[in-house]
């Protein structure tokens, strides 16, 4: 009950700070929201140099050296960023494993679905490229040739520590693995880049959040969210425990809601009747941000929903968002019935992208050359979103930017 309460209350605080009406009064106007200069230190250039960036190591398939190698970027991208909680889990990954945790696989087929809406419209099958040849560019070929080994996994996340409440944490998530032989600029790329732009711009050394916030960048995805589950077994049970005692110190900080964020640029819409998808972004491309309305957590999940679509009311500049019950198949769904758990995306993900309204999912086109800056913009928009709506929910200030 402790833990619903401390949810609850930090929940109500953003409801109150979006709601409350302002009282008459006869000072000078107030000062400019800090959340505000927050999200304006999220710049279009920045995402796309980072996005950029890693699709210099190919799809990033786990248990390669590419995978490996863009890790070690990740990490010193995140020390040169000022993150300075920087620590990696480990864990072993043998896909033989009878007692491997697992989620249930993202179905393939046009007709069925897992946890997700009905499919309605026009659809067409998806899958995943194995081929290395459908891959065109000889530079990736030679890149993503390797092939995967089982093993020791590695995967990275850094923590702004509360100055309030060190003892309560969000989780701010995205997968950088990918498959499908391209650069995985989409899936996950687009997800790792924000996820790694909100813990620049939260770390910088003039803001301070009440309560702490995690950064994840999750290894194993796409072979059934290994990694998130591994964290999930490790560190559930040390939530809130302060070691050493009397330290101040919280290694695993109570979980007061997990945020995930699993393909962010492509909403073109639905397949024509001839198959072919709209060269360009949508006008009325959106956000989706999902919880799983068959959880434990369904209610807490549901609010803490609307509270990211309400941060997407005020600070997202270009796309609105709208809130869904179907959360699936990412790296929340081991979360979901332990916190409440949420994910943003370009798309339904059972309903939309399972048929076949991102064509470049798992394929060699997840190219960074694939997508333009209306594409771009939409995952810059989710970042608005989350920076927007995780800044209140941990009570994220301003001080004096040190000289």
């Amino acid at each position: 009950m402790r833990r619903t309460a401390l949810i609850a209350i930090a929940l109500l605080s953003v409801s109150s700070a979006v709601c409350a009406a302002p009282e008459a009064t006869m000072t000078p106007p107030a000062i400019k929201d800090p959340i505000q200069t927050l999200v304006s230190r999220l710049e279009l250039a920045r995402f796309k140099a980072t996005l950029k960036g890693l699709t210099q190591f190919g799809d990033r398939e786990q248990g390669t050296s590419r995978n490996r190698a863009a890790i070690d970027w990740i990490a010193a991208r995140l020390k040169a960023d000022g993150c300075t909680q920087i620590e990696r889990l480990r864990y072993a990954y043998h896909p033989t494993d009878p007692e491997r945790p697992s989620g249930p696989p993202m179905a393939h087929t046009p007709d069925a679905t897992v946890g997700g809406g009905r499919y309605r419209g026009l659809r067409q099958p998806t899958g995943v490229n194995t081929d290395l040849m459908r891959q065109p560019n000889e530079r990736l070929r030679a890149l993503n040739a390797e092939q995967s080994t089982p093993g020791l996994r590695e995967e990275v996340y850094c923590t702004k520590i509360g100055t309030t409440h060190p003892e309560q944490m969000y989780i701010v998530g995205a997968h950088m693995d990918g498959i499908g032989l391209g650069e995985a600029a989409n899936d996950d790329g687009s997800g790792t880049a924000l996820v790694m732009e909100l813990a620049r711009v939260l770390s910088s050394p003039d803001v301070q959040t009440e309560r702490s916030i995690r950064f994840v960048l999750w290894n194993n995805e796409e072979t059934g969210l290994d990694g998130a589950y591994a964290y999930v077994a490790q560190r559930y049970a040390l939530q809130g425990q302060e070691d050493p005692v009397g330290s101040g110190r919280y290694p695993e900080p109570q979980w007061l809601g997990m945020i995930q964020h699993d393909m962010m640029l492509f909403d073109h819409g639905m397949p024509h009747p001839d198959g072919r998808i709209a060269e360009e972004q949508r006008p009325e491309a959106d956000i989706n941000i999902e919880f799983q309305s068959q959880s434990i957590w369904a209610s807490a999940s549901n609010q803490l929903a609307f509270a990211f679509q309400a941060a997407n009311e005020t600070y997202a500049t270009d796309y609105p968002a709208t809130v869904g019950p179907h959360m699936t198949n990412t790296d929340s769904t081991p979360f979901m019935d332990l916190t409440p758990s949420i994910s943003l995306r370009e798309n339904e993900r059972g309903r939309d992208i399972g048929a076949g309204w991102d064509p470049h999912w798992h394929q060699p086109t997840d190219l960074y050359a694939t997508f333009g800056d209306k594409d771009f913009k939409l995952g810059l928009n989710a970042a608005q979103t989350t920076l927007g709506a995780i800044a209140r929910l941990s009570g994220a200030t301003l001080t004096t930017r040190p000289q």
